[in-house]
C-alpha cells in the first residue's frame, strides 16, 4: 500500500509578479479556455527550498551547484593542510570517478588553479552529508576507485534531495527518483495582466527653477507588468518513496513535516521589493489517501466570478463542492485530513473536509501521522 500526502492551498495576492517569463512578463496559462495567473513549480520549489535553510540543519539539507569542485575544495582544505592546487585536483578527481563529467581549466605556466573554475557539465545535487564523505575519500591515500566515489555520493541523501530528487545524465546510477509532485499554481478565475508605468528621478540634476533649456524630465522611465490572482496550488507526496530515498523513518517523518510547513509557509521573491506581495494562505488542506493523489484543480477549469465580494470566497465553495462531488463518484480512501482557515466562510464550507488545526498543529500532526505510518510498514 503506498500512501500519498495531499496539500491543497488557497492564496489570495494582490498586485504581484512573483515569477516572470524571459520578457518580465508574469507567466500565465490557458485553462478552461480563459488566461490564467501562473506560477511554475520549480518557483514555488526554490522557495520551499530556501525556507529549509530557516528550518533545518545545514547537515539535513542540499547543495545544487556546478561549482562542485569548490565545494569540495573547501571542505577538502578545512580537514587539511593542503594548498589550493592540491586540494582541487583530489576535488576534481573524486567528482570525476564518481560519475560527474567536470570542465577543468587551462592553466597558463605557473598560473594558481581557481577552484570556481571548474565547473560540471550540468547542475548537481548532493546533500552536505555526501560532500563531506567525498571530501573524507579525496584525502585517503591511493587511488580512488569508481565504485567508492559513488557509495559516498549514493548514501545519507538528504531531506531536500529526498523530496526533490536527483538527475545525473552521466551517472545514472546517482539518480534518485522525486517522492514530491507539485503541481504550477494557477489562479481560479480568469486573469489580465496589468502593466505599472514608474519614473526615476535623478538627483543630480538641477531644480526645474533653475533650468531654461536643459531636460527637467525623469532620469529614466519603463514599465513593469503585474496582475492579482487568487492561486489553487497543489502537491502530492509519495511516503514510502521518500523512506526509500531517506532511509530512516524517524528522519522521513520530519521530512514530511518539514515539507508540509515550507509548501504552506513559502513564497517566491520575483519582484518583491517592488510590490510586497506577501501574503499567507487563505485555505490550507492536507489529505492522506491509500488511493493515488488526486488534485482539486478541476474545481477551476469553469472560472470563478467574484460577484462583487471577490474571488477567494466562491474557489473556496467550488473547491468543496468539488471535492464533494468526487467523494461521491469515487469514494476514495481518504484516512486522515486537516484544515486551515482564515475566515468563518471558509471554516464552515471545510467543516465536513477534515479537522480544524493551526499551522504548528497541522505540521505536528502530519508529521506523527507519517511516523505511525512507516512504523506500520515495518
Amino acid at each position: 500500500m503506498t500512501t500519498h500526502i495531499d496539500i491543497h492551498v488557497l492564496q489570495t495576492l494582490p498586485p504581484s509578479n512573483i515569477n516572470r517569463d524571459e520578457s518580465g512578463t508574469p507567466k500565465s496559462a490557458i485553462y478552461g479556455g480563459v488566461p490564467r495567473a501562473r506560477v511554475s513549480s520549480q518557483a514555488w520549489k526554490r522557495a520551499v527550498r530556501d525556507r529549509f535553510k530557516d528550518t533545518l540543519d545545514p547537515k539535513e539539507v542540499g547543495v545544487r551547484t556546478l561549482r562542485i569542485v569548490e565545494e569540495l575544495v573547501n571542505r577538502i582544505r578545512n580537514k587539511s593542510e593542503l594548498d589550493v592546487a592540491a586540494a582541487a585536483e583530489r576535488a576534481s578527481e573524486v567528482i570525476k570517478k564518481a560519475g560527474i563529467k567536470i570542465k577543468e581549466p587551462r592553466l597558463k605556466k605557473g598560473e594558481e588553479p581557481d577552484p570556481a573554475k571548474y565547473v560540471a557539465e550540468a547542475l548537481v545535487f548532493f546533500s552536505n552529508q555526501q560532500l563531506d564523505k567525498l571530501a573524507e575519500l579525496a584525502l585517503t591515500d591511493g587511488e580512488i576507485s569508481s565504485k567508492e566515489a559513488k557509495a559516498a555520493a549514493d548514501v545519507n541523501h538528504g531531506i531536500d534531495v529526498g523530496l526533490f530528487g536527483r538527475m545525473v545524465a552521466s551517472a545514472p546510477d546517482l539518480n534518485v527518483d522525486a517522492a514530491v509532485q507539485v503541481a504550477h499554481a494557477i489562479s481560479t478565475h480568469a486573469v489580465d495582466t496589468q502593466a505599472d508605468f514608474y519614473t526615476a528621478v535623478d538627483d543630480h540634476k538641477r531644480s526645474v527653477s533653475d533650468q531654461e533649456d536643459e531636460d527637467a524630465g525623469a532620469g529614466m522611465m519603463g514599465d513593469i507588468e503585474f496582475n492579482s490572482s487568487t492561486l489553487y496550488r497543489y502537491a502530492s507526496l509519495s511516503l514510502e518513496s521518500l523512506e526509500t530515498n531517506i532511509g530512516d523513518p524517524v528522519v522521513t517523518a520530519k521530512a514530511v513535516g518539514a515539507f508540509v510547513d515550507a509548501f504552506v509557509f513559502s513564497m517566491p521573491t520575483g519582484k518583491q521589493n517592488s510590490f510586497s506581495a506577501q501574503t499567507l494562505p487563505d485555505v490550507v488542506l492536507v489529505q492522506v489517501r491509500t488511493d493515488r493523489p488526486v488534485s482539486l484543480v478541476g474545481a477551476f477549469e469553469s472560472p470563478v466570478k467574484s460577484g462583487g465580494d471577490g474571488n477567494l470566497k466562491q474557489s473556496v465553495r467550488a473547491m468543496t463542492d468539488y471535492a464533494n462531488a468526487l467523494t461521491e463518484c469515487y469514494e476514495p480512501e481518504v484516512t486522515d485530513a486537516w484544515f486551515l482557515a482564515t475566515s468563518d466562510d471558509a471554516t464552515s464550507l471545510l467543516a465536513g473536509h477534515g479537522h480544524q488545526v493551526t499551522r504548528k498543529q497541522l505540521v505536528q500532526a502530519v508529521e506523527e501521522r507519517a511516523e505511525a505510518i512507516l512504523a506500520s510498514n515495518q
